[in-house]
């Protein structure tokens, strides 16, 4: 009976193993392109906080660790590995799962900061077309006159 799992340990590998799950399906949606800043914004404190929710989970994944090496000593060799195996495999998934969360968050970051330089770009560049129009729509010197015509040049 020392072998067998106590029922924390049930219920934390339950817990554990449908966070992963969810998390899982939570990163497996295809990535769209966007181009809204809020929207970009609001996707990065889901990844942010999916990745506090992956913290404060460790501790569950830290009892389960200990729980399988605790039981791993009193239990048969063949029982000893089932639980081994079955640990292996979540932790796995849980690294996995925290690289992706990290990577997703810094490609996420990197994008908004090129959407956010793309939108000033493209204000200045309204700017400047919006002067340039006012400009060309300005009346022309007469021919004769060389001083207007000589800044006209120049501002062009």
């Amino acid at each position: 009976f020392d072998s067998l799992p106590p029922a924390r340990y049930k219920e934390t590998m339950n817990t554990i193993l449908v966070w992963i799950q969810q998390s899982e399906t939570k990163l497996s949606m295809p990535q769209v392109v966007v181009a809204e800043y809020e929207i970009m914004e609001q996707r990065l404190r889901e990844f942010k906080a999916l990745q506090s929710s992956l913290q404060e989970q460790q501790k569950g994944l830290n009892y389960l660790s200990t729980a399988v090496e605790d039981m791993s000593r009193k239990a048969p060799a063949e029982v000893s590995q089932r639980y081994r195996s079955e640990i292996e495999v979540i932790h796995d998934r849980w690294k996995k799962l925290s690289v992706q969360l990290v990577e997703r968050c810094q490609k996420l970051e990197d994008l908004m900061n090129k959407l956010h330089r793309f939108q000033n770009d493209t204000k200045t560049l309204k700017k400047w077309m919006a002067e340039v129009d006012v400009f060309l729509k300005e009346e022309w010197p007469a021919l004769g006159d060389s001083e207007a015509l000589e800044k006209q040049l120049e501002q062009c």
